[in-house]
């Protein structure tokens, strides 16, 4: 499979320059939707395939995300553990190496750093180290010794608590070893989409933590305190200005649905109570069942793949679909979340920039409160799609964006009782109430540019039926992927040629149902059925169990079975 793999031109660029490295960190600074995935997984195996490296380790920030780059890895015949913990000792040797959470690593870095002396370590989101002062210390501790560590980022990034291990610095900038951004992704054409974003004004009334009334719209300037008041308003579930925004971004992906028929749209959610809130407003108002993707929910990241691959129309996340999640097919987000950082933004409309099969003009749309912080991140990004869409050969706009941590939330305002929404109602461009039903006309932004393929609130005409099919597959080739990987151990593949991943879980889920069988026959213990059964096939414990070792363990267990009859 990995020989029909086509890179773009910025990753080969980006092979060669981290082929002729200096250091043994390189960070790469690419796009979201540019291929940084494909790019790692790339070097990853011509560096398993020259056998200068014999493991590798992905570290990404969510759990949902070692699945995905699992997924990924296989393309490229690569089999990564998404499954490992430092509790299950030893990797089994017919996998190439594991993916793990950065909070796995800050949790037991003493494990990883035993097997890292020859291993290609990838730090997805690099940025996120810098979250917890622990996790930014697990990974100095799990990866110092590693020959190559490639640190992956989809936005430039400052260092406002402390540095993160293996990024150079100048000042509080992190320095990137090569940088692809979203300005020159738009010039290359069919990397990303161009986003554009609806801004909706509103008038708010709510009570402060201290007791006193409010009221004002996105216009009105105010204290920073307030307008963190004022936006939370905005998104108040009770409220009519989210409802209003949920159906003009519904209209809007209804419309592009006529002609990309597999069109998803993305809410980004507060909090859980507000995403499952979100997601009622749009089965009450405009009939519609959206999928909810939340970190209590265990489900979660079978719903976010399985929302990847169908045809529905709206998926409610807080955090789990804001960063590095893979879904191409989005084109349309709402942006409902009090959290207004740069980096955040930034991160969130990367969900949307993702170009899908072979369909022309993929415009996207983020539908944004005109919170002024939001409208300036929003201008910060047009600026590089209006002078990559219409100048090609101007340079990118280096005017300096708002500090991050001059964005950040956290001033105790919702700390105290008091704060209480009471109304937020949508206004026209002229600042005027809508009624129910309206329709909202989106105000000429104050640079002159029009949003092209924008509709109305006015309902649509009956939408064709979604044609059935996926999405191609797609295509990346370089000569040294016709190579072979080092497998340490042939892996015995069904008929229906699953991957190794998928037939590694179904043995190990196979040895645990006749374990249970044999507890119940056998009256013995749990712990002496696996003993004896690790000892006939000369393992320690199943997590070290190679894909023909936990065969041969589970032919073991029938025979068992059998006895006992």
């Amino acid at each position: 499979m990995a020989a029909s793999v086509r890179l773009r031109a910025w990753q080969s660029e980006a092979l060669g320059k981290l082929e002729a490295r200096v250091h043994s960190s390189f960070l790469a600074v690419a796009t979201p939707g540019a291929g940084k995935t494909t790019f790692a997984l790339a070097a990853v195996r011509r560096a398993l395939v020259a056998q200068d490296m014999r493991r590798c380790v992905v570290v990404v920030p969510t759990q949902h995300l070692k699945l995905q780059w699992a997924l990924a890895a296989e393309q490229f015949d690569i089999h990564l553990d998404p499954e490992w913990t430092a509790a299950d000792g030893a990797l089994p040797s017919d996998v190439h190496g594991v993916a793990v959470t950065y909070q796995q690593v800050a949790a037991n870095p003493e494990a990883l750093r035993r097997f890292t002396a020859h291993a290609f370590v990838v730090l997805d989101e690099v940025h996120h180290a810098a979250d917890a002062r622990s996790w930014g210390d697990g990974i100095r501790i799990a990866f110092e010794r590693a020959p190559l560590r490639l640190c992956l980022s989809g936005t430039p990034f400052r260092s406002d608590q402390s540095a993160i291990p293996f990024v150079r610095y100048v000042g509080e900038e992190a320095q990137a070893d090569y940088e692809y951004g979203y300005g020159e992704a738009l010039i290359d054409r069919k990397v990303v989409r161009p986003v554009f974003f609806p801004r909706i004004n509103g008038q708010m009334e709510w009570t402060s933590p201290d007791g006193t009334s409010r009221s004002a719209s996105f216009d009105d300037d105010i204290a920073r305190s307030l307008g963190s008041q004022r936006l939370r308003t905005a998104l108040d579930l009770e409220g009519e200005w989210l409802p209003a925004v949920l159906t003009k971004a519904h209209h809007q992906l209804r419309y592009l649905r006529r002609s990309d028929p597999r069109a998803g749209g993305l809410v980004i959610a507060i909090d859980q109570d507000h995403a499952r809130g979100i997601a009622n407003i749009l089965t009450s108002r405009l009939g519609v069942r959206a999928t909810v993707a939340t970190s209590d929910d265990p489900s979660a990241s079978r719903k976010i793949a399985e929302f990847r691959e169908d045809h529905s129309e709206w998926i409610v996340a807080v955090r789990m679909v804001s960063e590095g999640v893979d879904i191409p097919r989005l084109r349309v987000g709402v942006y409902a979340t009090n959290t207004s950082t740069d980096l955040f933004f930034r991160q969130a409309v990367g969900r949307l920039v993702r170009v899908s099969g072979t369909a022309t003009q993929q415009r996207a749309y983020m539908f944004i409160p005109d919170d002024p912080r939001l409208r300036n991140f929003a201008f910060g990004i047009a600026e590089h799609r209006r002078h990559s869409l219409r100048k090609p050969d101007a340079k990118d706009d280096d005017r300096e964006l708002t500090d991050e941590d001059e964005e950040r939330e956290g001033e105790g305002e919702d700390q105290l009782s008091l704060f209480s929404a009471i109304a937020a109602v949508p206004l026209d461009d002229k600042g005027h109430p809508l009624e129910p039903g309206q329709v909202y006309e989106e105000p000429e932004p104050s640079e002159g540019e029009e949003i092209p393929g924008l509709v109305g609130d006015e309902p649509l005409e009956t939408d064709a039926a979604d044609p059935s099919g996926v999405m191609a597959p797609f295509a990346l080739t370089a000569p040294d992927f016709d190579a072979e990987l080092p497998t340490p151990e042939p892996i015995i593949e069904e008929a229906h040629a699953v991957s190794p991943r998928t037939r590694k879980r179904q043995l190990r889920e196979l040895n645990s149902a006749r374990v249970r069988f044999l507890v119940h026959r056998s009256r013995l213990s749990h712990a002496k059925i696996n003993a004896d059964l690790n000892r006939m096939v000369g393992i320690r414990r199943i997590t070290e169990a190679t894909v023909p070792q936990l065969e041969k363990r589970l032919e073991a267990a029938d025979r068992w079975l059998e006895r006992l009859r």
